[in-house]
């Protein structure tokens, strides 16, 4: 007997244990204290308790919300965002904080923010409190005005999020890009360095009016220029290359053209020596020719002596032409040494 009132004791525990965690009796009476009989019901625990659902979880939240006024949230929408992965606790947080804050936030789109993988309750208190963007994160934007001058930037961008267009909207490195590109189109198109350096909200004013927020989760409060520096002399450094280049050019060109007038002259050279050996060739034709008009009788002893004469003249002639050219070659030269 007492072994088998020992089982039964086993027993008795064991199913009052089973009972107690399928029935959570102490959130049951929880929920009735805080929200009254019939907000939430032993069946809706114990429904959530077989679907592994935490029901501290949905009733703190339920409790949560409708302690800070939001009535018309039941246990049956936690429950559903909960088994669709949602983050329960930051849903009920960012309902609450947005709330209090007067920002319209339904509880659709709380959701929906939170699905999607983003932090609801970041978002709702970067709408109460705007955060600072760097742009760039690191370092600076490099920017040359018309005069050729670079300009190095920084800005600080204030940000808030925009609820709305949160579901799909581009993120914060949408921004940092999109006020990048703005800084160095507004450095671009100012006439001088100068004019940068003097008036350097104008390239806040300039960036604000292109709406660089449309499309993205956040709203652009205000963009503020917070280190500008000079940089390089780009113009000047591009017209040093620039000349550089030239010179290069006009020297390749100057070598192929004293290439061409060396091959010019080298050909030029080649013709010579092709005529030169024309000329030999045809006065080695001289002797056949004449052997051939005297034996065709055309022409006689005495033409040929005439014209041996002839020859011995002019060579005479010649030499003394030549020497007359070198005594007054001689002449020039002794006057330039005196």
């Amino acid at each position: 007997m007492p072994i088998v009132s020992m089982v039964m004791l086993f027993v008795i525990v064991i199913v009052i244990l089973l009972l107690l965690y399928f029935v959570p009796v102490g959130l049951w009476i929880q929920g009735i204290v805080s929200l009254g009989i019939g907000r939430i019901g032993i069946v809706d625990l114990i429904r959530m308790r077989l679907r592994k659902i935490s029901p501290r979880l949905v009733t703190d939240g339920v409790i949560n919300l409708h302690k800070a006024g939001l009535n018309q949230i039941n246990t049956d929408m936690l429950e559903t965002h909960y088994l669709a992965g949602g983050q329960v606790e930051n849903i009920v947080k960012a309902l609450i904080a947005a709330d209090k804050a007067n920002i319209p936030l339904p509880f659709e789109t709380a959701t929906a923010i939170d699905l999607a993988g983003r932090d609801v309750k970041e978002a709702v208190q970067t709408s109460v409190y705007p955060k600072v963007i760097n742009a760039p994160i690191d370092g600076y934007l490099a920017a040359v005005a018309k005069d050729g001058i670079e300009l190095k930037a920084r800005a600080r961008v204030t940000v808030r999020t925009n609820l709305a267009g949160l579901v799909g909207g581009a993120t914060d490195d949408t921004i940092i890009a999109r006020v990048g590109e703005g800084i160095v189109s507004a450095i671009g198109s100012a006439g001088t360095y100068s004019e940068v350096l003097e008036n350097p909200d104008n390239i806040s004013r300039a960036v604000l009016d292109k709406g660089l927020d449309a499309g993205t989760a956040f709203e652009i409060l205000s963009i503020d220029i917070a280190d500008l520096d000079v940089g390089k002399n780009i113009g000047a450094a591009l017209q040093t290359d620039q000349a550089e280049a030239d010179l290069q050019v006009a020297q390749a060109r100057a070598e192929t053209r004293r290439a061409m007038a060396v091959a010019q002259e080298q050909e030029m050279k080649a013709k010579t020596q092709e005529m030169k050996a024309k000329v030999v060739e045809s006065e080695a034709e001289v002797p056949l020719a004449m052997a051939f008009a005297f034996r065709e009788g055309n022409m006689g002893i005495f033409d040929y002596y005439n014209m041996q004469n002839i020859k011995s003249d002019t060579g005479m002639r010649n030499s003394i032409a030549g020497s007359d050219i070198s005594e007054s070659d001689q002449s020039s030269d002794d006057k330039e040494n005196v």
